[in-house]
């Protein structure tokens, strides 16, 4: 077996996990992110320029050579389960992850400044599409301005740059158009802690940053990579809940017993920790795919990307419901978690849709067996 199919943490990676955690424990409290849903968006840019920055997680997926920081998907994942602990409201997986595996399909220097930091970017496809067959085509005219329409796209408000397909005679190119050029409408959707929006592009010069021969490869691999990773992040997030519901039922007194003594709770908490830690280990084995180009890494992908959406919410409901009366309350912080988590259960493809994907890549037909 590959060491980058190994589940436990390298050094390197504790390291990595310790520094994300420590920065999001002094700037990232669950007061400050349940701002996003008053429209006070200055929690996500306090925490990305110091995340993308000065620990440089924003070019983790880039080659030194080409500006980036050297690191792989392992590395991404790592990020990516303690941003859901904290469920942090920065654009990491749209762009650090996303936007940076379709650019390295091209030579364009804006993977550089992405991996510097210096820039955000966003792939113009709305954040359900599974595949490169749901993210819409622009039209290029005679003059190679481009037009068309994205809905529904995540890390737009967050991007200096968005990444356009774009339909031409030979294939589909990938150009960067800057955010000042395009219209965008935010949208209201039910994790405003990573916020959608509708993008209008009409008659815009955008830079080609990935050639026609590449670039649906490249757009096909952003978004299964994205499904992987978006694994790690969910079972974060399911981690965090698991841990804060059993803390609270240590505490929390019914009919003057402890409530954490009952039976019947410790068997749903039980049943819970097999789930959480089941899908932590499918989202760190898909990262540990994708990180060595194994064979297996669709498949990894794809039980990863349909079981741990499904187990980040499972583990959202659970706490709301153990946690009683303070479980329904705004002021305290499951509902972040459990939005994030719903939102999530569709992102770059449902459940069903890797479910699918799945049994074709075993050959599972219906009726066999």
């Amino acid at each position: 077996m590959s060491e980058d199919i190994l589940l436990s943490d390298t050094d390197t990676e504790a390291a990595l996990r310790a520094a994300v955690s420590d920065l999001l424990a002094a700037h990232c409290d669950p007061a400050s992110v349940a701002r996003a849903y008053e429209g006070d968006r200055s929690t996500s840019a306090r925490i990305w320029k110091p995340l993308a920055s000065e620990l440089g997680i924003s070019g983790l997926l880039i080659p030194e050579n080409r500006g980036g920081a050297g690191g792989s998907a392992r590395d991404a994942a790592v990020v990516l389960e303690e941003l859901g602990r904290f469920v942090a409201p920065v654009p990491y997986l749209t762009s650090s992850v996303i936007a940076a595996t379709v650019l390295l399909a091209g030579d364009s220097e804006l993977l550089g400044r992405l991996g510097a930091g210096e820039v955000t970017v966003a792939l113009l496809a709305p954040f359900s599409a599974a595949s490169s067959a749901g993210v819409p085509r622009l039209v290029k005219d005679v003059n190679g301005r481009v037009s068309g329409r994205a809905t529904s796209v995540a890390g737009v408000l967050d991007a200096d740059v968005l990444l356009a397909a774009v339909d031409t005679v030979d294939g589909t190119e990938i150009h960067a158009i800057s955010i000042d050029a395009v219209t965008v409408t935010p949208v209201v959707s039910l994790d405003m802690t990573r916020p959608l929006a509708d993008v209008a592009v009409e008659s815009v010069q955008g830079q080609v940053v990935v050639s026609a021969q590449e670039g649906d490869c490249a757009v096909r691999t952003g978004l299964r990579d994205g499904a992987a990773l978006l694994a790690s992040e969910q079972a974060g997030a399911a981690t965090w809940c698991l841990e804060k519901t059993v803390e609270y039922l240590k505490i929390r007194r019914q009919f003057g017993r402890v409530v954490g003594g009952f039976q019947s709770l410790k068997h749903r908490l039980a049943d819970l920790y097999v789930e959480v830690e089941t899908a932590t280990a499918v989202a760190r084995y898909a990262a540990g795919a994708v990180a060595a180009a194994d064979p297996d890494a669709a498949v990894g992908t794809a039980v990863a990307a349909s079981y741990c959406s499904e187990v980040s919410v499972k583990a959202g409901e659970e706490g709301v419901q153990l946690h009683g009366g303070v479980g329904m309350t705004w002021e305290y912080p499951l509902h972040l978690y459990l939005k994030r988590a719903k939102a999530d259960q569709i992102a770059l493809g449902s459940p069903g849709y890797h479910r699918a994907v799945l049994a074709e890549l075993v050959d599972l037909r219906l009726g066999e067996g």
